[in-house]
């Protein structure tokens, strides 16, 4: 079956839902453009962590590998990718660095969840309390970052209205983020690995019956999320707020894993799941900027998690897990 066709009949109420906000996005753009473009902007700024978070844990979860490690994962990649600006000032090199890092914490689960087969949500919480506790300890006050990604508007397309401040004046990691999200949609339905994944997900020992090293794509696959989660954390520090501080993170990872449940474990929904969280972030930081909301600001800063409590309850039991997720495989 078409995964196009399946993914417009599964999701027809969202897609609707999704379209309706688009309409209402550009009637406001007739009243005021220029906040309007201001928030759709941070909108996909504040959605590419919790995206990159979605997709590690997407991918790990259709291996049959459940991963709460993400907050601890993109923290200490966070970190790693600050203090390599710091020493040496090469971006690149800081990128690399803090996605090296989400990849040894994806083996290091990996290791605890296919090899010792241990409890995943306790090595998840290990990964967390790890990352937590490493950054803690070996923070420095005053450290100095060399710079951050800046913008790269895209000639022609940037001018826009409404897409182009949104989708085509962004720094290097946010333009890379879009692209893995396609990239990633078509490797999971259109291509070898995408099959040998979601079945090892689905019945891991028929899998095994034909041939398809569970054990090896559980591994490989974890480690490659880890990847992108490191991205994440790099993303943080080098491109959205150009320096570190304990616990920056903020819950990204946990409502990255939210985002991944409404997206249905699907690539491009999670990419609209998140922006929908962006969405909310941004509108909040408007409204507290504007004081256009006469309440606490504790409140108006509570929208984005009110809404990801909402979004659980609401599909949370609707929505179908791949079927082996979180059970250790033991070959026969």
């Amino acid at each position: 079956m078409n995964p196009w066709r399946t993914l417009w009949q599964n999701n027809r109420g969202k897609l609707i839902a999704a379209a309706v906000l688009v309409v209402a996005v550009f009637a406001a753009y007739a009243r005021n453009p220029q906040i309007v473009e201001a928030v759709l902007a941070s909108s996909l700024r504040q959605s590419i962590p919790l995206v990159l978070g979605a997709l590690c844990g997407l991918i790990g979860e259709r291996s049959g590998i459940i991963n709460i490690g993400i907050e601890g994962q993109m923290l200490l990649a966070a970190f790693v990718a600050f203090l390599v600006n710091v020493r040496t000032g090469n971006l690149l090199l800081a990128t690399v660095s803090g996605v090296l890092v989400g990849a040894v914490l994806g083996f290091f689960l990996a290791f605890m969840s296919v090899s010792l087969r241990i409890d995943q949500i306790i090595g998840g919480t290990v990964i967390n309390m790890l990352a937590f506790g490493l950054t803690g300890y070996f923070y420095q006050v005053g450290l100095v970052t060399k710079g951050k990604f800046t913008p790269i508007a895209i000639p022609g397309l940037a001018d826009i209205p409404v897409l182009g401040a949104m989708f085509f004046r962004n720094p290097p990691l946010t333009y890379l983020t879009l692209v893995l999200i396609f990239v990633v949609q078509f490797l999971l339905y259109y291509t070898p690995w995408g099959l040998r994944t979601r079945a090892v997900g689905e019945h891991p020992r028929a899998a095994d019956t034909v041939g398809i090293d569970v054990y090896k794509m559980r591994y490989m696959n974890v480690t490659l999320a880890g990847m992108l989660a490191g991205l994440a954390g790099a993303y943080l520090t080098l491109e959205a707020v150009g320096s570190f501080e304990r616990g920056m993170t903020n819950g990204r990872g946990f409502v990255a894993l939210a985002v991944m449940i409404f997206g249905r474990w699907n690539p491009i929904l999670s990419w609209g799941a998140a922006l929908l969280f962006g969405f909310a972030t941004a509108l909040q930081t408007q409204l507290q900027f504007m004081r256009a909301v006469r309440i606490p600001h504790q409140f108006i800063g509570m929208l984005p998690y009110l809404l990801t409590i909402i979004v659980l309850a609401g599909v949370g039991g609707r929505t179908r897990p791949p079927a082996a997720v979180g059970q250790p495989y033991v070959k026969e």
